[in-house]
Parts: C-alpha cells; structure tokens; sequence
C-alpha cells in the first residue's frame, strides 16, 4: 500500500478545463445560471475531482473508524470509555444514528477499529485494524508515538484505497471513540490561534464544571507537548486520536485515488485539517457535510477554507452528517447528469 508521502504525490489540481466543461453544461440546463445555488457548485466539483461531466459517486461508503483515548481518566467525559466498545457493537449490529442515515442515503458502512480498548475477538463487520488500545493521556505527555501517528494515518490511507478498488466512488468519513472532542479541540485551537476556551464545547454533555475542567485539560495538554503546527504528524502524536489519524488518510488517499470525500463533524473535520496541513491541495476534494454544534468546527472549517452543506444542530459524529451530505452529492450530480438543456427541452433561453 502507498505510504503517505507517496499519497500526497499523486494528489493533483482539479482539472480547470473539466471545470469549465461542467459550468457551461450546468448554464445550459433549463434554469436561470446559478438558480441551483450550492448544488451547482457540488456538482462543478465532482466534475473536477472525478475528470468527468458524469461523475460517478455511487456506490458509496462510510468508514466510521473507532478508538479510545487515555485522556478520558482526566474526567474529560461524561459517559465511561466502555462505551466506545459498546457502540461499536451497535453500528456493526446496524442500530445506530449512522446505519439509518446510510440506509436512507444509501451507502453502506465500514466500521474500523484502530484503536479501542477492548478485545473483541472475532466479529463479523469490524474491520480489525488495532493499533492500540487507545492513546494515551495528552494530559501528560504525547498521546501517542510518531510511529503510532503514521499507522494510524496509513491505517485511512489503506482503507480508501481498499474501497476504490472495491468500486466506491464516494467516501464518507465517521468516528466512534468516547473523549475524542478533547483531542479534536486541542487541534482546533493549535490552528485557529484561539483560546481552547472558545474551541471547546460539550461534548457528549458536560455541564459547566466538566466543561471548564475540559478546557483546563486541553490548556495544559498544549503546554506541556508544545506540538508544532507546522508538522501535522507531530501535532497527531501529541495531541489526536487513532481514529483521527486514520480520517487524514482516509481523505488523503480518496484525494490521491480522485474519490471525494464526504467529511463529517467536528472531530472528522479535525482529521481532515490534518490532511489539508499535510497536503493542501487535498482541500480540493473534500466536502464539509454540516456545521456542527461543537464551537471549534467553524474555526477548524474557516482554516481549510470549507463551506458545510448543512446546518442542521448535529454533534452525533459516527458519519451521520456524511450520510446526509452524499445524499445531496448524489443529487447535485443529478442536477448535471439528468435536467434538460434548453436545446434539447425546445425551451428559449434568455435573451442576450
């Protein structure tokens, strides 16, 4: 499987001739230019990223990648690590937020565990990638080794080039990992330059005590291993998550394979951030699902220079808001693919 920097090489400027191919198609459907709004500019991008003016996007995937995280001992949490565990078991059982909005858009789910601290033995559905049983506290010190941060990340890298050659054409990314707000807040302030205070949110539902000890938590993680932003891997292993690092490779490697990538929320956008800090053209090829609720994703969203689709109050993760956004992916395409050119419908079109 290609490493990162091999990944990184073979991600390329979306074609500008494709892109204008598919705005003189999209001004010539039987609509005033630009009536379409968003969708139109979706399926402009598809366009670019896929080299055709019918981009195909279907059948597509969600990798919802799972991991534990040592800082959830420092009371960062409100409900217990086992929970992770638990979860798990729910997705690949098909009960969870995640499965109904796949099911409703169509795509099927990959659950990924690369990292949670419990042995689940054979189980039909996971994909057993472990590479640990969780990081460790970033209270403390490094959450994880360099070496840690560069298998999780080739962990998301391996995945989507998996499901390419399988014949998805559309990824999107998910989580599952209790606390892991803590280390998507301490990314989130590092790039935004802001204080943690104004990056960090709830969670799974702290009230203000958790909240403010949160905070204090993430402030003291910065201090003490002084990641460099400048080096996203370094900024990983101090301060991510497993599950993180595999989402930055998962959008890499769709970006390197001209798959777009579906990102999710608040902590699947942290993961992503990484990857644009490791390859900045990769930005090109990702879509934000939604805003969420969680206050450092506008930060984190503004630093890639996103636009979310939605903005619908989520902060479930899993891939929920992915499931939403291919399903308007899917449409946008549509849009190009099926509506009638004025020519064609007999229908005049404006005067010139």
């Amino acid at each position: 499987m290609s490493g990162i920097k091999e990944t990184i090489e073979k991600i390329k400027p979306l074609d500008p001739e494709i892109l204008a191919k598919a705005q003189d198609k999209l001004d010539n459907l039987t609509k005033p230019p630009g009536s379409l709004g968003r969708l139109e500019e979706l399926a402009k991008q598809m366009a670019g990223i896929t080299g055709s003016l019918e981009p195909p996007v279907r059948p597509a995937l969600i990798a919802t990648f799972a991991a534990d995280h040592g800082v959830v001992k420092d009371g960062v949490s409100a409900f217990p690590q086992e929970v992770t565990a638990q979860m798990v078991l729910n997705i690949i059982n098909g009960g969870a937020g995640v499965n109904v909005l796949a099911r409703h858009a169509g795509a099927d789910v990959w659950v990924v565990d690369v990292g949670v601290a419990h042995d689940f033995g054979p189980v039909e559905g996971l994909i057993d990638r472990k590479l640990a049983p969780g990081t460790e506290s970033m209270l403390r010190g490094p959450a994880m080794s360099m070496e840690l941060a560069e298998k999780s990340v080739q962990v998301g890298i391996d995945l989507a080039q998996e499901a390419v050659a399988k014949g998805y054409s559309a990824l999107g990314t998910g989580e599952m990992g209790i606390g892991n707000t803590t280390p998507a807040s301490a990314i989130a302030a590092l790039y935004s330059g802001l204080p943690a205070e104004k990056v960090t949110g709830r969670g799974t539902g702290l009230d203000d005590g958790g909240l403010a000890a949160k905070v204090r938590v993430i402030e003291r993680a910065l201090e003490v291993n002084k990641p460099n932003k400048d080096d996203p891997l370094d900024v990983l292993a101090k301060v991510g998550g497993l599950e993180i690092g595999a989402i930055c490779g998962l959008c890499l490697g769709g970006a390197a394979a001209h798959v777009p990538v579906v990102v999710d929320g608040f902590i699947s956008t942290a993961g992503a951030l990484l990857a644009v800090k490791m390859c900045p053209g990769a930005a090109d090829y990702l879509v934000s699902a939604h805003r969420s609720v969680e206050i450092g994703h506008t930060a984190m969203l503004r630093e890639m220079g996103l636009n979310p689709l939605m903005d619908l109050d989520f902060r479930l993760g899993e891939g929920t808001g992915a499931a939403i956004g291919l399903s308007l992916v899917e449409a946008a395409v549509k849009i190009m693919t099926e509506m009638a050119t004025f020519a064609s419908a007999g229908v005049t079109d404006k005067q010139e």
